[in-house]
């Protein structure tokens, strides 16, 4: 071979410029194989638009391959920018559950960090970019809440179960505290975690996190609003809802249990969990001065209140539905005309006592006791008399005449102008005395409307005068004030009189050595 032939030679310095024999340029492979002579490297400019070499630069290349069309090439372009978020779009449609977050904030992060590269070239997509990140973290925001709403009917659901769930023998279930404080920490829990997921989108390594909606409008709109207010707002609702709303047909009602619950619930995020909540919110999320307006802590927490305000009125309107209802049945089944006289205090009393008293240990496991007003020294011991505490038996039992009714009725009427009117059914305050005065009052209204349209002989006389010592004995405890149980008990016993036949009442001593046997 001779000398230059190789690929470390020319072929044109082996044969000389001539070409004496017959030397032919080489072109094509044989051309990168032996590469340019020296002479034309050193007369080759650098060419921008070869993307194989290092020199290669896409602007000056962009302008050079396209320059002169730029009037078809850039709504083109924009077209298919379109059609690729609307694939996007349609992408993140399809996911159903809450997967991931942090695969979908890297994911998008990637793809925002991607659009970057492009948006001097696409100025136009970076307002679509930025609009489709903020949907995408909008709605899942959105379901997230819509997660903690039945994750907070899946507590409410174990909760139900719990209180109804029969007992053995010898055994007790789960008390109310413990059940409450299970479910407000269970959502709590809840809520917290779900912040610390939301709290991904605005991460300090995403590029899309300083964005402007995300540093204003996602914390405010999106995640205080939206999340965290929105969620407190529907559990209250959702609560008052078992006392408001009426039960479907063939539904079974709410238990009395858990409407104490929900009341001490909606109380203690009024008092303390609403504005911690919100100061979380407000530390992960921190809100511009300038941004949208808020909802403040106590409108929320007038919300939370007025709630376990209607919780707890229904509570009591339950209970004390459910005595009045043995009561107006005791009376209503039993024939007070030919009634034989009394030896015993009527089983229904018995059971009254036991029933609030059972409802003074549930309210107590929940709320505090509250203030009663100062009781007499006798007050288990004051003579229950079918005639009102301002007329004395000796005077008018002895001479009853035909009259003495309706002097006995007009005592009665001067007596009400003058005390002070009892509001059966009114707001009850958040404590026990509170709540079990209430369902007392309900209950001893029915008595006595009750009693009022029926007609008495001596003995059903009598026994009513028995019956009314025996809750006189046991109910005046419960109430905040004794007067109330003492004056209802006594207009029970004026309209027994005057409903009665033959108004003959039993000795007290009597009465009191049936209700001490009893």
């Amino acid at each position: 071979m001779a000398e230059g032939s190789g690929a470390g030679g020319s072929p044109e310095a082996a044969a000389g410029s001539t070409g004496g024999g017959g030397w032919r340029r080489p072109h094509g492979p044989l051309q990168r194989y032996y590469g340019p002579s020296a002479t034309e490297a050193a007369e080759a400019t650098l060419d921008p638009t070869d993307i194989n070499e290092p020199h290669f630069d896409p602007e000056v290349s962009y302008r050079t391959l396209f320059g002169a069309d730029t009037g078809r090439l850039e709504p083109f372009a924009a077209t298919l920018a379109t059609r690729y978020f609307e694939l996007l779009e349609r992408r993140l449609a399809l996911e159903r559950g809450l997967g991931d977050t942090s695969l979908l904030v890297r994911a998008l992060d990637r793809f925002h960090r991607r659009l970057q590269a492009l948006l001097e070239l696409l100025p136009a997509g970076a307002a679509a970019a930025a609009t489709l990140v903020a949907r995408a973290a909008r709605e899942r925001v959105d379901r997230y809440l819509r997660a903690l709403q039945t994750f907070f009917l899946g507590c409410l659901g174990d909760v139900r179960q719990a209180l109804a769930a029969p007992r053995p023998a010898g055994k007790e279930g789960p008390g109310l505290p413990d059940l409450l404080a299970t479910l407000a920490t269970s959502v709590l829990g809840q809520l917290k975690a779900v912040l610390a997921y939301v709290q991904l989108f605005t991460a300090r390594d995403v590029a899309f996190a300083s964005l402007p909606y995300f540093k204003g409008e996602f914390c405010v709109t999106a995640v205080r609003e939206g999340l965290v207010v929105a969620f407190v707002r529907w559990l209250c609702r959702t609560a008052r809802g078992f006392a408001d709303g009426p039960a479907e047909r063939g539904a079974p009602a709410a238990p009395p249990a858990l409407l104490l619950l929900l009341a001490r619930l909606c109380l203690d995020y009024e008092s303390s969990t609403i504005s911690y909540i919100l100061t979380l919110t407000d530390e992960q999320f921190p809100p511009q001065d300038s941004g949208p307006p808020v909802t403040p802590g106590p409108a929320l927490c007038a919300e939370a209140r007025a709630a376990a305000q209607r919780l707890l009125d229904h509570y009591v309107q339950v209970q004390g539905a459910a005595v009045a209802q043995m009561l107006r049945k005791s009376v209503e089944t039993r024939d007070w005309l030919g009634t034989v006289e009394p030896r015993n205090v009527r089983a229904v009393m018995k059971r009254v006592v036991e029933d609030i008293t059972a409802i003074d240990v549930q309210v107590g496991q929940l709320f505090e006791e509250g203030v009663r007003r100062a009781q007499s020294s006798d007050s288990s011991r004051r003579a229950f008399s079918v005639y009102s505490s301002s007329r004395a038996p000796s005077r008018y039992a002895p001479s009853y005449t035909p009259s003495a009714p309706m002097d006995t009725h007009l005592l009665s009427n001067i007596q009400k102008l003058f005390s002070e009117r009892i509001d059966i059914f009114s707001p009850v305050e958040f404590n026990k005395v509170s709540v079990l005065t209430g369902i007392i009052k309900i209950s001893l209204k029915t008595l006595l409307e009750c009693v009022r349209l029926r007609t008495l002989g001596r003995f059903g006389l009598q026994q009513v005068q028995v019956d009314g010592h025996y809750l006189q004995l046991y109910l005046w405890r419960f109430a905040s004030d004794e007067r109330v149980v003492q004056g209802l008990l006594d207009e029970v016993a004026a309209s027994a009189a005057h409903r009665c036949l033959d108004p003959v009442p039993m000795e007290h001593s009597v009465v009191e050595l049936i209700c001490e046997r009893g």
